[in-house]
């Protein structure tokens, strides 16, 4: 049993606690993670808030890097003083949806995670011997964490704890919209719209799959800076964006969209800027009993749309090339940290986030 400082949700809408929580035991098929970094993701705020479901307490925190210091029955693919990244999509491999290659919909990793436990169903933290939930099979925002060996992901040693975190979620995501989702041809024009992390992250993925142009959207002037100086192109208010996706190829409107604000009017965007038997790949969200109207002869003209939740992820394989990219500068990732904060700061650090002042604020550990 392993005693670590965590940041505790015990209340929707209030702020979280610094608390002494128990960790462990370490079971068979787990490792046990000391953490390194952990950054603010909008996820984890919209489960302080309430909209996404998850009991208490409970450890919130999914997008996180750190190093293996024990290692469970079973465990041979991961050695202590391994640097990992941590995924929020364990899987079980077998179920219907996982031998459909569509990890991300297994059916145990769907029963499990808004209970808040352990993939098998069980605890694996404690407050004064009262059952503790991690949010995401993970609970980033704590010294020490216990997950399934196949949520940690070696990376390179090379690799920055800070800038490894920010991987596991964020970065996924918005890569793997470009590159595993979206049917990027070299040479496309590609829209983005929304350059918060996520969408940071897309076009960065549109950077490695070829597109010639790669149009950043969003109403605030230093997000369209911050999107050209890691690759786009060209960067405009929403309002600007379809004329400009027209002007740019003979009328037709950009080849791919990617969608990362989440907004209904940003999803009505999509549909109007994308061209004829383009595709719109939707990597934001609303509430999910929000309705979101369309004009009807902006879906017409055999326009392909997406939802996707991780960007296709294969953990395994596409985190370390993250990393590599990153170490190579293919990847750009220390712009998109806005600050480096203590865990006591982490309330704080949700607040900027939701006045929408930081991209990524990183929680570091000693």
């Amino acid at each position: 049993m392993q005693q670590a400082k965590a940041a505790v949700l015990r209340q929707v809408n209030a702020p979280m606690t610094i608390e002494t929580i128990d960790v462990g035991p370490v079971a068979a098929g787990d490792v046990l993670v000391r953490m390194r970094a952990a950054s603010l993701c909008h996820t984890d705020l919209e489960a302080m808030e309430g909209a996404i479901a998850i009991n208490l307490p409970a450890v919130l925190g999914h997008e996180a890097a750190g190093e293996v210091v024990e290692t469970g029955a079973g465990v041979t693919d991961l050695a202590v003083g391994d640097r990992v990244v941590l995924s929020w999509n364990p899987h079980c491999g077998s179920c219907f949806y996982c031998e459909r290659a569509q990890p991300i919909l297994c059916r145990q990793f769907l029963a499990h995670g808004p209970k808040g436990f352990h993939f098998d169903g069980k605890p694996r933290l404690a407050c004064d011997a009262v059952p503790m939930h991690q949010l995401m099979y993970l609970g980033g925002f704590a010294e020490y964490a216990i997950v399934p060996s196949q949520a940690a992901i070696r990376v390179p040693d090379a690799m920055p704890f800070d800038r490894a975190a920010l991987i596991g979620c964020g970065v996924m995501t918005g890569v793997g919209a470009a590159t595993r989702i979206a049917s990027l041809r070299w040479g496309d024009v590609a829209l983005v719209i929304g350059c918060g992390a996520v969408g940071l992250s897309a076009i960065q993925g549109c950077v490695l799959a070829g597109a010639e142009r790669i149009i950043a959207v969003d109403p605030n002037p230093a997000r369209r800076q911050l999107a050209r100086a890691i690759g786009a192109t060209h960067a405009c208010d929403p309002a600007e964006a379809a004329d400009l996706a027209k002007s740019l190829t003979d009328n037709r409107g950009a080849d791919v969209i990617i969608e990362a604000a989440g907004r209904p009017e940003t999803f009505r965007l999509s549909a109007e800027a994308v061209r004829p038997g383009g595709q719109i790949v939707w990597l934001g969200k609303v509430a999910v009993n929000e309705e979101v109207a369309f004009r009807w002869g902006s879906l017409m003209q055999e326009k392909r749309i997406v939802r996707s939740s991780y960007g296709g992820a294969r953990p395994a394989q596409d985190f370390p090339m993250l990393a590599r990219a990153y170490l190579e500068g293919r990847l750009k990732l220390d712009e998109m940290i806005s600050a480096r904060i203590r865990l006591e700061d982490v309330n704080e650090g949700f607040a900027a986030l939701k006045r929408g002042e930081t991209v990524r604020s990183v929680v570091m550990f000693p």
